[in-house]
């Protein structure tokens, strides 16, 4: 980098978007779409931007944006950063007790990610860079899957984006045999054979009950099965799923910490692992993870479900990284996405190119159709 970060201001804003048709997950239900922005603004004006992962609980954007406003931001105020990665470290060290303390490590995990993915938008704009030049990748191309099939009538939201571009998809189950039977079925004779199907069950099961529907399950060819049991099931139990089941696994959003993750890439029990950049670890701790997947037997497909910014973020990190790797995008109405996430809204033949204008190559305007969401 030619030129330093020294913040001067961090503002937050949170948005909400109320559903007319409430996410259905096995674990719960969603009832609007919150988003946390981070903006950053550099001692000579320019700014990037970032957001936080609030999901769950319902208040969680409020209390993240406070985790920024009242602790983190005072700590890089002023301060002068040679590189984005000094500044995360920064932010890390300072919070580490702290987190222990409150037994809040999730959420000050979160706030920080937000932080550093804005900073390292700002220091893409900086050097005069796409992000996804910046952080070393040679492609703008990706590749991008359906996400947040719900278990109410899914081919029909599927047939939409398949219209729009969309070639693979991943349904929610957990549900039962019955309906998640119905559903995959309804999906492949709505859909043919020729496109990709995968299925995510939000650690629905024990490792009894997700040995038995792993099997009933493979006779729909999944490209993957995701989350099939809890993040923390020991290894051993992860990897008798995996050699009883043809169906890849897939796992990562609700992992947090380098040694978790190197674990899961040494282990190989997981096919499919999918960092969440906005809920953990933002591009300085994600960018060498992803690369380190690459390297491995394992396929880097990052997980996002959230607003157009850590979106659009977590898509240059994949053109960062590079592979055969796909991004999410969340299938459901959500004009937080819609709004902010540029190039993704164009979808050609399962593919979306970013652009090469420096940063995220987008700067968000919360004044025009994003203003009624405002909080």
């Amino acid at each position: 980098m030619s030129k330093s970060i020294n913040i001067q201001q961090v503002q937050t804003f949170v948005l909400r978007y109320p559903l007319s048709t409430p996410v259905q997950t096995s674990f719960g239900v969603m009832l609007d779409r919150p988003m946390v922005l981070v903006c950053v603004t550099n001692i000579d004006g320019q700014q990037g931007w970032g957001e936080v992962w609030c999901n769950f609980p319902s208040v969680g954007a409020e209390h993240r944006k406070r985790l920024v406003d009242e602790i983190l931001a005072p700590l890089v105020i002023g301060k002068p950063f040679d590189k984005p990665q000094e500044l995360y470290n920064h932010l890390t060290n300072r919070i580490e007790i702290l987190a222990i303390q409150c037994a809040e490590p999730g959420p000050f995990s979160q706030a920080i990610a937000g932080i550093d993915l804005a900073v390292w938008d700002l220091a893409a704009r900086l050097d005069e860079k796409p992000l996804w030049q910046f952080m070393g990748g040679e492609n703008p191309l990706i590749k991008v899957y359906a996400s947040g099939l719900n278990p109410t009538n899914p081919e029909r939201l599927a047939a939409d984006k398949y219209k729009q571009g969309y070639r693979t998809f991943k349904l929610k189950i957990g549900f039962g045999e019955k309906i998640d039977g119905k559903n995959l079925y309804n999906l492949r004779n709505t859909l043919g054979d020729d496109v990709d199907l995968m299925a995510d069950a939000n650690q629905s099961w024990n490792l009894t009950e997700a040995k038995k529907m792993a099997k009933f399950l493979e006779d729909f060819d999944l490209g993957w099965l995701e989350e099939p049991m809890k993040v923390t099931d020991p290894p051993e139990s992860w990897k008798e799923l995996a050699d009883s089941t043809s169906i890849p696994l897939a796992g990562g959003e609700n992992m947090m910490g380098t040694e978790q993750f190197e674990k899961a890439i040494e282990a190989g029990s997981l096919k499919v692992i999918q960092p969440d950049i906005a809920k953990w670890g933002g591009f300085s701790d994600c960018l060498p993870i992803a690369h380190s997947i690459r390297q491995s037997s394992s396929l880097y497909c990052p997980h996002y479900l959230g607003g157009g910014i850590g979106l659009l973020g977590s898509a240059h990190l994949l053109a960062a990284v590079g592979g055969d790797g796909m991004l999410e995008i969340d299938a459901n109405e959500n004009p937080l996405r819609q709004e902010l996430c540029g190039p993704l809204n164009s979808i050609d033949n399962g593919t979306s190119l970013l652009s090469d204008e420096p940063g995220i190559g987008f700067v968000p305007d919360l004044n025009n159709k994003l203003r009624e969401y405002l909080v």
